[in-house]
């Protein structure tokens, strides 16, 4: 979804009387005036996580053997305060959020304050400036937290996106049913990286274009899974392009924030010293990666596909590296059913990344409960089975090496 359509100023005259009201997926509004609006929005989520039917250790492409930390533990996983609104003109809006990703306590950009200032030129043109995911493909459009999983990619989802940068990005419709979103950003992840690290370019560049022929819509926030029950075949076809310039210091550290890393597909970082088993190392390397989606709902049903594909060269190198360049592709599926309309979701997913130093893969199968017959609130009980896995942290259910199944279950609150 695009911003442009998560926030709706109100049209007319201002209600003054109206403020305290909810709108689901929009918060509260404790703040209704002719000057302005503020409204405030939570996601957060109780996590209990167990890893420990995990191998304890792995040895990637090269042979080396790593020990795996594995968790058995019950967290307050993440709390996301949003406030939202516009000031003077409705067309002016703004968006400041407080992001935790309590797991990482201690680690770097663990708590993030960030947001984004925006104007709505018209249906067709929305601009906005501050930090955002890069739309690098479906789960960094907007779409969180309208995923089946809540709160986690299947591995080659993980593997393949970029993440949160800042930049400035245009947003808009350019038919009913066809919309677009583009940005220019520093970097694909800023989090966790300062200022000083970025190399003074602007040669990060995301975009993606999105049709949706039968219904002109998608549902909520264009998520997975139809809790929404359609009633007319709902569709969605997209195609994503990102590029970037990227160097070690530009890369956040492996447990940052909403980590993003440019990885061999045995999980081992390209920037890492010695990462190809010889007395050389990448300095810098470009960034390139489509992804082309394509999903379905009917009745309750969903059926929702992507496919990848990365390169990486470029390289500048010092000592010897034993690649000129990289090429690694992959998909994920996903499929859901709401057994009992707004109350019982099953779903499975399944993903698999076709590397040159390894083929990982995961599958999972899981349910959603939704407690109050209410979207806001639910249950999530899912286990994920994971082939050397290549991404991984701890706000994630996996980690980088993972063989065998981990197990989580999330209380999630969300409006």
């Amino acid at each position: 979804m695009s911003l442009a359509v998560q926030y709706s100023p109100p049209d007319g005259e201002i209600d003054l009387g109206s403020w305290g009201s909810y709108a689901p997926g929009s918060g509260f509004t404790f703040v209704r005036t002719k000057s302005g609006e503020i409204s405030l929005s939570l996601i957060s989520y109780v996590r209990y996580l167990n890893q420990r039917r995990l191998d304890p250790t792995y040895t990637d492409s090269f042979g080396r053997t790593r020990p795996i930390d594995l968790r058995n533990d019950l967290l307050l996983n993440k709390v996301n305060i949003t406030f939202k609104g516009w000031l003077f003109d409705p067309d002016f809006t703004f968006r400041a959020w407080i992001w935790t990703q309590n797991p990482a306590m201690g680690l770097g950009a663990q708590v993030v304050v960030a947001g984004q200032l925006g104007y709505h030129f018209s249906d067709y043109l929305n601009l906005y400036g501050g930090v955002s995911p890069l739309p690098s493909n479906r789960t960094t459009n907007w779409t969180y937290p309208n995923w089946l999983r809540m709160d986690n990619r299947t591995i080659s989802d993980e593997f393949f996106r970029a993440s949160y940068s800042f930049g400035i990005w245009a947003d808009g419709k350019i038919t009913d049913k066809v919309l677009y979103r583009a940005m220019i950003a520093n970097n694909l992840s800023a989090l966790g990286v300062d200022a000083a690290q970025l190399d003074a370019k602007f040669n990060t560049m995301s975009g993606t274009i999105w049709w949706m022929p039968t219904t002109g819509e998608y549902g909520p926030g264009e998520g997975f899974g139809d809790y929404e029950y359609h009633k007319d075949f709902a569709t969605r076809f997209g195609v994503h392009y990102t590029r970037s310039r990227e160097d070690a210091q530009s890369q956040p550290n492996e447990d940052d924030f909403e980590n993003s890393q440019i990885r061999l597909s045995d999980g081992t970082r390209i920037f890492e010293p010695g990462a190809f088993g010889t007395d050389g190392r990448i300095n810098k390397a470009t960034y390139q990666m489509v992804a082309a989606n394509a999903g379905f709902k009917y009745r309750g049903a969903s059926l929702e596909g992507e496919y990848y594909v990365r390169w990486v060269n470029d390289l500048e190198t010092e000592g010897f590296i034993p690649v000129t360049s990289l090429f690694d592709q992959g998909f994920q599926l996903q499929g859901s059913v709401m057994l009992v309309p707004n109350r019982f979701q099953l779903y499975t997913t399944a993903s698999k990344v076709f590397g040159q130093y390894g083929d990982p893969w995961d599958f999972a199968a899981g349910f959603n409960w939704f407690p109050f017959s209410r979207k806001e609130m639910r249950v999530n009980t899912q286990g994920i089975y994971l082939r050397n896995s290549p991404v991984g942290g701890t706000s994630y259910p996996y980690i980088v090496g993972g063989n065998g199944w981990v197990f989580n279950t999330d209380f999630i609150v969300t409006f």
